[in-house]
């Protein structure tokens, strides 16, 4: 059975979020509030744990995983980014955007897309998020929780505990979830293509 922790959605309490950190250090499956909707992490480098994911979400090992980073900086360690791309990419983040560029030697091969060698990445705009990303000190290997049969995320962390406390170590309960998951942006030699429209505006891209 899950642990649950209530987290204050604006001033997250240190102990939880250290707490919270240990678990993923630890192997731990979370489930976690962001800018767009709940995801579900592990540690960047745990297969076990990742496997664990993919059986909670119902999909196969063509499913492509974001890493979820605290800053540009630290994407910019796991993904190839050019001039043009940096200045789009600090407009944009924080914010409920993936990106999706090339990966560098520091992403797990099993993480980048087999042909196009590429990974999703996002920075996101909320602080408990943030306050896990920073007491983890690395990225979140991380996916929107989408159960099998719904069509819809759940946006209530209670309802979340109720359905997935057996299958993850910790629900983190920061508050009602979005319901649209970010856009999607692929970013690939001064071009930028919409890949999925989501959370994050697109109109100045199509002005």
């Amino acid at each position: 059975m899950s642990q649950y922790f209530q987290i204050h959605p604006q001033t997250p309490q240190q102990r939880l979020i250290r707490r919270a950190a240990e678990i993923v250090d630890a192997g731990g499956v979370v489930v976690y509030p962001t800018d767009s909707t709940y995801a579900v992490g592990c540690h960047l480098g745990d297969k076990a744990a990742l496997e664990r994911i993919r059986s909670l979400r119902g999909v196969d090992h063509d499913h492509h995983f974001t890493l979820v980073c605290r800053d540009l900086s630290e994407l910019a360690k796991f993904a190839r980014v050019d001039k043009s791309d940096y200045r789009l990419l600090r407009t944009l983040t924080p914010g409920p955007y993936t990106f999706i560029l090339r990966g560098t030697n520091e992403v797990p091969r099993r993480l980048l897309h087999p042909k196009r060698k590429t990974i999703g990445l996002r920075v996101p705009d909320n602080a408990i998020s943030q306050a896990l990303l920073a007491s983890l000190g690395q990225p979140l290997m991380s996916s929107s929780l989408l159960l099998p049969g719904d069509d819809l995320p759940m946006t209530d962390a209670s309802e979340i505990r109720e359905r997935v406390e057996h299958a993850v170590d910790l629900v983190i309960d920061g508050g009602a979830g979005g319901m649209e998951p970010t856009t999607v942006l692929r970013l690939d030699n001064d071009r930028v293509e919409i890949e999925r429209r989501g959370a994050g505006p697109v109109d100045w891209l199509e002005a």
